[in-house]
């Protein structure tokens, strides 16, 4: 999944029609959970940045000398954290709202 495609998010179809998720990993109408779709997308950042780190490495110990590819995976991996560092941002805002909403 990329991290900037937001249509590879699922639908609120399931959230609107009444619909509870099964104990598949997936609602009935077939689309991920949130924590999945997190956990995914935190995984995607982590491989990012593990690639960065070996691409960073192969150039400085002289196995590479493509800089391009190197300072293209360091770009890649620094968009990927600010990303999840925005969704987390959002995510903690989101939560503090909620907590204030009176019952």
């Amino acid at each position: 999944m990329d991290p900037l495609n937001l249509n590879q998010l699922p639908s609120l179809d399931a959230l609107t029609q009444g619909q509870k998720p099964s104990a598949t990993g997936q609602d009935t109408t077939g689309a991920p959970h949130f924590a999945d779709v997190l956990k995914q997308a935190l995984q995607e950042v982590t491989d990012a940045n593990t690639t960065s780190e070996q691409e960073a490495r192969n150039l400085i110990s002289g196995n590479s000398t493509d800089m391009h590819t190197a300072i293209l995976a360091v770009q890649k991996a620094d968009v990927s954290f600010q990303m999840m560092m925005a969704v987390r941002s959002k995510l903690v805002s989101a939560y503090q709202e909620v907590m204030r909403m009176q019952m």
